[in-house]
Formats: C-alpha cells, structure tokens, sequence
C-alpha cells in the first residue's frame, strides 16, 4: 500500500475545471430533489417527511428525506449489534481494501458531490472541493492507520516462562451525530473511524444535509460495507437524542454546539437498566478562535489571512476566526486594513465562483447572526461591512467591529457567522491572558516575526491548533490533526494516528509457556 498523501485540490483558477464544475451543479439540478430514506440493514424505510433546501435560494428543494424516530434508531441499532459482530470479525486488510474502495467512489462521483454541497449547505465551489478531498483522506489515512492496530503488540515487556500480547478490538456500535458545515467530510471520518476498527456504525446526518450524508453512505455500503453494519437515519433532534439515550450504544462521535455536546456528555454518562458498557464520548464543540498580531507583524501578510479565517464560508467553520487581538501600536492600522478588506468581499450565493461569502445555512443561523451586529453596533463600532446580499436567501452581512465594551459578548461567545471583533491589547501577555480566561480552547493563531515571540506564545496559548503566520482554518488530515480541550471538545484529534484508539479497547493476554505435558 502506498504512503498516504493528501487528496490535490482542483485549480478552479483554470476555465476547463470551472466549465467541469458548472456541468455537474448542471446535471445535479435537473434531478432534484433527491430523495434520502432511512436505510436499516438495507431496506429503505417512511419515516416523518423533511426536506433540505438551498441556502442561496431556500425555495429550492434539494432533497426529500424520511426523518426517522425512536423506533427505527431502536432497530437500527438492533441490527448494528449483530452486523457488528460479523464486521468486526473480518481482517483489518479486508477492512482497509473496503475502505479504499469507498475513497475511489467518491473520487469518481467529486464534481457530482461538490456539487450537492454548494447546493444543499452552499458551500462556495472551492470549500465544496475540499469538503469532498477530505472525505476522501479520512478513508485513506484510516484505513492504513487500522492496519497498525489489527495485529498483537509487541512491545509488552517479556520475561522467561511468560507470552504476554496485547490486541485492539472493537467497542460495537458507534452512533455518529454530523454536523452540516462539512457534510461530507465529518460525517465521513466519524463513520470511517468507526468502521476501519471493526465497529458497526449508525449515522445521524444533519438535518440541513441528509442528501450528503446519504452519498457518504451509499459510496461505503457501495464498496462493500454490510448492510447490518452501517446505517443511515436521517432527522432533526428525535433520532440524535434517542441515539445517545440507547444502551447499546458504546460510541458517541459528536460534531455541532458547546451547548448541545455538554448534554451528549451528561445524557451518555448515566448508565441504565440493562447497560453493561460505560459510552465513550468523542465531542468537537467550536469555539472563540482568536488571532494574536504582534506590533512587529507584516500587516500584509497578516491582513488577507485573518479575511480568510474570519469570512470564509461566512465564518461557519468551528475553526473560524472571530476575535482578533492587536497589539495597540499597530491595532488601529490593523484595524481600517481589515474594514478595507471586508468591504471589497462579494456577498452573494454559493454556485458563483466570484462569491467571497456565502449565505448562512437556515433562517434560524441568519437571525442569530443578525442579533449579533446589533451587539456589535450598540456595544461597539462598525469598522467596516460588505454590501448586502441578495434578499431571496440566508444572508448576513461580513461586518468588523473595534471599541467594544469590555462586557460585549461578541469578545466571548461563539457566533459561527460573518462577525469579526478587533480588540487592542498593550502586550503578547494581555492577549495570552485573555485568551487563557476564556471556556474555550480550539484553534488560535499569532503574526509575528520573532522566533521568541512563537516559542513564547505556542508554550500557553490554550489552543488545540495554533497557527503562526497563516490562516487558521484548513487543517488537513495526518498534517494538522485537529481538536480542542476545555468547552471546545473532549480532547481526541481526528485525523490523527491516536483517533483511532477511541474506537477500540485493548485486551492482553498473558500466558504461561512452561507447560507440564502437551495435549494434542
């Protein structure tokens, strides 16, 4: 099997790829909506009826989907019990061949998928294509990262008379509750996770995205995942919540709110009737992402890459920049550079390759978003904004704030939209403090042109992912595993070589070989 590399991104820049593109959204649209069951052991079920729509223009329906219950999550995880089993008892190679199968699947069908992400979430083209490559490199790299675990361990200390091996087996069923912000890429790494160590999996997509989690799962079920051990439950809160509930149920991978995962958390913790396992929870919760810019930083370099953090896919990624700490030599600066920025972005929606900034994902995301420039105007001032966006979908105008109220929660809380805050601050060590008294611990970033100045940052700056003198949004499987601490997750990073021992338990055999007599 060849190293892992990552999956290339189109160069939408070349008019051949973009014509590519606008042929797939093309075809996709003269066959929507598309239609998403729930799938248990492969009989495609009625369930409550829901449609998923565009974004950029909601009274397009992209798909109609069948929301399940408690019911079908009770049947479906009866059938993972079993199909696990019989999963779990092939060879990690077979696993990883099935895998890598399903990573050639998606490659083939990657216009075709890009396309129903800008449609279904509105994903801007080049978002849409990395949401697709990243798919395809969870499948890759686990895949290869399971062959490690499949075999005994050797490294267990031995000693004369005594066989000691240690093994990796599977919990069972791994409930996965996916986000919509990368419809294809989450889902498909919580659902690989789970599967490349020998679990049976139930996925709950969003319910903003059945159509792409459906693709996720037919492609795996495609390459030769059984039925019984991948299911697909499509539905808004009912399914979520009955899967965490259920005593079956041995992994919890969540993707979404702090406020939503800390109920994952509390639900899975207690044990009841009948249980026999305690729920491992694997929670990614968002967070306050802050970028430090130190007085000697280049404002030039600095300048585009917080546009991209901060405004990219209209700051929907956990990963987002939403507060930026500059220093006070240069914060003023800083700050009408970022205004002039913002105002020159293109609002508008996710199929036309010149939006810089796409609607937000529903009505509900488009009104919380709003509430927040209203703080931001009553508590502060508007640096700057871009031109409105169309009337007919989601949109939130990319707005920068400065002279905030110490007390104006647009410093602390997550607001997974357009907004970006700038705050001066005297020194490195007031942003630090800043940042280390804050519930929050996912990604954060630092400009600077002193080697000192990093080494003393990266040493407490309280972030899952720092970044120095770049964007910090984009992180790449194997390359920047990614995940937080505190209120931002429960710590594993996916895309990581250690992910995958949150799916397995090991099990060690010792054994006497000073025997007394051999029976055959």
């Amino acid at each position: 099997m060849k190293p892992f590399t990552n999956e290339p991104l189109l160069e939408l820049r070349r008019p051949e790829i973009r014509a590519e593109a606008v042929a797939a959204l093309a075809e996709l649209d003269a066959r929507l909506p598309l239609s998403v069951p729930i799938l248990i052991s492969g009989e495609e079920i009625a369930g409550d009826p829901f449609d998923s729509v565009d974004p950029s223009q909601p009274d397009r329906v992209v798909a109609h989907a069948e929301g399940a219950g408690a019911a079908q999550v009770a049947a479906a995880v009866e059938r993972a019990v079993a199909g696990g089993r019989v999963w779990g008892a092939e060879t990690a190679e077979r696993r990883a061949a099935v895998l890598l199968r399903a990573a050639d699947l998606l490659r083939r069908r990657r216009h075709e998928l890009a396309a129903l992400a800008v449609r279904e979430c509105a994903k801007p083209w080049p978002e849409a294509d990395s949401d697709v490559c990243e798919a395809i490199d969870f499948l890759e790299y686990y895949a290869r990262e399971a062959l490690k675990l499949g075999g005994e361990t050797p490294s267990l200390v031995s000693v004369p008379g005594e066989r000691s091996v240690q093994r990796y087996v599977a919990r069972g069923v791994v409930g996965v509750i996916a986000p919509w912000n990368f419809p294809l890429a989450i889902l498909c790494g919580m659902a690989a996770a789970g599967l490349s160590t020998g679990n049976a999996v139930v996925v709950k997509p969003a319910e903003q995205s059945p159509a792409c989690g459906n693709a996720v799962v037919d492609a795996l079920h495609a390459a030769g995942v059984p039925y019984d051990a991948l299911a697909l439950l499509p539905g808004g809160d009912e399914p979520g919540a009955a899967l965490v509930a259920h005593p079956d149920v041995n992994v919890l991978v969540f993707t979404g709110s702090c406020a939503v995962g800390l109920q994952i958390v509390e639900r899975a913790a207690r044990v009841v009737p009948g249980q026999r396992h305690i729920k491992h929870v694997i929670a990614e919760m968002g967070g306050k992402n802050a970028v430090i810019v130190d007085a000697d930083a280049d404002l030039d370099e600095a300048t585009p890459a917080i546009v991209r953090s901060a405004f990219g896919f209209a700051g929907q990624k956990c990963s987002a920049a939403s507060l930026v700490l500059a220093h006070e030599a240069i914060a003023p600066a800083l700050t009408e550079r970022l205004a002039g920025s913002v105002a020159t972005l293109t609002v508008g929606p996710a199929e036309l390759f010149e939006s810089d900034v796409p609607p937000l994902i529903d009505a509900d995301a488009q009104a919380r978003v709003r509430n927040y420039i209203e703080l931001g105007n009553s508590t502060g001032r508007l640096a700057g904004a871009a031109a409105d966006g169309p009337a007919d979908g989601y949109y939130a105008t990319p707005s920068v704030f400065c002279d905030l109220a110490p007390t104006s929660s647009l410093l602390d809380e997550e607001v997974f939209g357009p907004v970006l805050a700038v705050q001066g601050v005297a020194s490195i060590v007031e942003a630090l403090e800043r940042l280390e008294a804050s519930r929050f611990a996912l990604t954060g970033g630092l400009f600077s042109r002193s080697p000192a100045t990093v080494e003393f940052v990266a040493g407490r700056i309280p972030a899952g992912n720092f970044y120095v003198n770049r964007e910090i949004t984009g992180a790449m499987v194997g390359r920047q595993p990614f995940g937080g601490g505190r209120l931002s997750g429960t710590g594993p990073k996916a895309g990581s070589a250690d992910y995958l021992l949150q799916f397995v338990e090991a099990r060690v055999l010792t054994e006497n070989t000073v025997r007394h007599g051999l029976v055959l």
